[in-house]
């Protein structure tokens, strides 16, 4: 029997990257898993794709399309995850972007587009996961996506960084009011992994002249990682799959860095 079997689990901005990776970790684990994403067409094929992962593992898998800044389609996101499984358990906020820009340049326009995502929507998320595991009984875990970026800022990415840092935020926040309902808050902080979005990051750099050629900023950040090189997904589940545990039930409140030794706090 695999480390959740039979837990309900709905991960965000799960079409891609290390949301899909958290997804098919936890499938091998025997989870129920509901892939959403903003691109639901693309959430649906990797539903699609990881059927047979499903089968394998005991567990189901679903897909669900959502934009995580709109409370009322993260609503009817839970409500299809608990009507199909059951019950939800698990909540991973995973969804988040980012548009570089230089400090001085950054705009009204930039600093919204990220905090709302990348802290409202987990503001969001948290509180309507709560709600469906309060209505149900039995607590729960909801799990948040920090970054590096939550302990340190960067020029580049001024709104990234603020953002994350809202997240750690309110992982604590969340901790200290759902405890009293059997409910735990934590979350996890990536450093530089080989994901799509870090290829769009890298193509955003070279845009306003942060960069001069292709892969030159994941050098850069990389270049005190004391692993010796950068993080793949399949580098992060181990962790991910630990907190939607039972091995994790006594922690809450708490962001693990996995970052291959970049940012030492």
């Amino acid at each position: 029997m695999g480390s959740v079997s039979g837990r309900a689990c709905l991960v965000t901005g799960a079409a891609q990257g290390i949301g899909r990776a958290i997804g098919e970790a936890l499938l091998d684990e025997g989870a129920d898993v509901c892939f959403a994403d903003i691109n639901g067409a693309k959430a649906a094929e990797v539903a699609k794709m990881n059927h047979g992962r499903a089968e394998a593992g005991g567990g189901r898998v679903l897909s669900a399309p959502v934009d995580v800044t709109d409370r009322g389609q993260v609503r009817d996101m839970i409500a299809r995850t608990a009507d199909t499984f059951g019950r939800l358990d698990v909540k991973f906020n995973n969804a988040g972007v980012n548009k570089p820009m230089n400090f001085l340049d950054v705009t009204e326009d930039n600093w919204r587009y990220i905090m709302d995502v990348n802290g409202l929507g987990v503001l969001i998320g948290m509180q309507e996961a709560a709600r469906q595991m309060i209505a149900q009984g039995g607590g729960g875990k909801i799990i948040n996506t920090a970054s590096i970026a939550s302990r340190q800022g960067f020029d580049n990415v001024a709104p990234y960084c603020a953002s994350k840092w809202a997240v750690v935020s309110l992982t604590q926040s969340g901790a200290r009011d759902l405890a009293r309902h059997d409910i735990t808050v934590t979350g996890f902080a990536p450093g530089v992994v080989a994901t799509e979005m870090w290829e769009e990051v890298d193509r955003d750099l070279m845009a306003i002249g942060a960069s001069d050629r292709p892969g030159q900023a994941m050098e850069e950040f990389s270049a005190d990682i004391l692993k010796g090189r950068v993080a793949e997904p399949a580098d992060i589940t181990g962790t991910t799959t630990f907190l939607a545990s039972a091995a994790s039930d006594y922690m809450t409140g708490q962001i693990v860095m996995i970052d291959g030794g970049m940012t030492l706090v």
